[in-house]
């Protein structure tokens, strides 16, 4: 069926959507551990433990949702209504996240294990519904692409707002009390994502009918067909071990500039925070030039190609960063930046997967459910993303790391194993996954 490529408007719109979600996505996997040890005052194998069973049990409920979100039937659609529904409690969530109260070592994890499971369940019921309603925007193959590349470069336009800002801004609103300036400086990013997500659902459309896609079997039923398609199962995958490692060197990255560089920096840079914004936010942008380089290649490459080129660029880089002295800061940034451009040239190439995995259940098998889909690859998102966060935070641990404080050799090395190192190993696994792929360019003539 042929359909009019979408609007410049749309695409805006929906990428929003992502925006949103990553203002706090970003601030969890780069910023929270960092916060966790140095500023609530949690130890670092304590935030990995809580960082693993929270982020297991929540994605646990991504099945849940995906179900819930195809059975949904509005006036909108089915998976627009989410993002009304969910916006303000997420954005409330976020800020009572970073704040630290003073209720005792006892009570001060209880109200991290809380809060941090409060805001991930919020972030799976919009996240889940907004991935899906990507699928359902437009049924062409290359358009989703295209779709999928708006909503990864907006995606670090919102990461770059909240790594960027949230120190400096902080230590505007806070001064040298960072447990007040903090939550001060997320209130406003929660703000902004609340903004995004309305736009994202007023900006949008379904397109495809429900009936094209609708589940025609319970949900147990579903979640069967999902595990037997080789493809959704090969992307998964592929989805679990990069997030697992991205969500290491993300994790780890704040410890790198504060401990492991040896920052000879003059002027505005000489401050911690500022170079903490630095490394956090500029890679972001690099992300964005990545997300629209894989959109102009794709035109030309099929997307495992493109997927196929970020991962050995990503290798390439991460070798480097590995390599560097300790005192080469600003080389230090820029290979960061062109790492995340090879590393956003890939994700939005991943994401737009699933649409495809989907189509390829219904022509073998009749069988596939958007949002469930959509979910299963969350899951395994996100059981990467608590690998990840947790091994960092155990490897600092088991590494003898100790807040504020100078770090001995062997965590210095450790920092560097989590940084560096695990993305090295990740996208090494992830190039063997894509020799497995077989959903290249033209695959839906097999199936006429």
């Amino acid at each position: 069926m042929t359909q009019p490529s979408l609007s410049l408007k749309e695409k805006v719109g929906y990428g929003l959507g992502d925006t949103a979600c990553n203002i706090v996505y970003q601030a969890m996997n780069n910023i929270l551990l960092f916060f966790y040890t140095e500023i609530f005052g949690l130890g670092a194998g304590t935030a990995a433990t809580m960082f693993l069973v929270v982020r297991v049990f929540d994605a646990v409920l991504d099945p849940v949702v995906g179900t819930m979100a195809d059975r949904t039937r509005s006036k909108y659609g089915r998976y627009r209504p989410w993002l009304l529904w969910g916006a303000v409690p997420y954005g409330i969530l976020a800020v009572l996240m970073f704040i630290t109260p003073d209720f005792g070592p006892t009570g001060k994890l209880v109200y991290a294990y809380i809060t941090y499971t409060l805001l991930w369940v919020a972030y799976t019921a919009l996240n889940i519904p907004y991935s899906a309603l990507g699928g359902v925007m437009v049924a062409d193959s290359g358009e989703r692409a295209n779709l999928q590349t708006y909503r990864f470069a907006m995606a670090m336009v919102g990461g770059f707002l909240v790594t960027t800002a949230i120190f400096p801004l902080a230590k505007q609103l806070g001064g040298d009390n960072q447990q007040a300036g903090i939550p001060m400086a997320m209130a406003i990013m929660a703000v902004v994502a609340i903004v995004c997500f309305v736009g994202c659902f007023a900006w949008t459309r379904e397109r495809l009918q429900p009936s094209a896609n609708a589940p025609t079997t319970n949900p147990l039923a579903d979640v069967k067909d999902m595990f037997a398609n080789s493809q959704w199962l090969i992307i998964a995958v592929a989805t679990l071990l990069i997030m697992t490692t991205g969500a290491m060197q993300s994790a780890a990255k704040s410890y790198y500039v504060k401990y492991y560089l040896i920052n000879n920096l003059t002027g505005v840079f000489a401050d911690i925070a500022n170079l903490q914004g630095l490394f956090q936010g500029v890679p972001m942008l690099a992300g964005v030039a990545g997300a629209l380089t894989a959109m102009v290649m794709v035109k030309k490459m099929c997307k495992t190609s493109v997927m196929k080129v970020a991962m050995i660029g990503e290798i390439v880089m991460n070798v480097l960063i590995w390599l560097l002295p300790r005192d080469q800061v600003l080389p230090a940034v820029a290979l960061m930046m062109v790492a995340n451009y090879f590393h956003m040239m890939f994700i939005p190439m991943l994401f737009s997967t699933i649409p495809d995995t989907v189509d390829f259940g219904l022509k073998t098998v009749g069988k596939g459910a958007m949002a469930l889909f959509f979910a299963g690859h969350l899951f395994s998102l996100k059981v990467g993303s608590a690998l990840g966060g947790s091994l960092t935070g155990w490897l600092l641990d088991v590494f003898g790391y100790q807040a504020n404080t100078t770090q001995s050799d062997a965590t210095l090395q450790g920092i560097m194993i989590a940084f560096a190192g695990s993305a090295i190993v990740g996208a090494v696994l992830v190039l063997i996954c894509l020799r497995f792929y077989k959903l290249t360019k033209g695959w839906e003539l097999k199936f006429a």
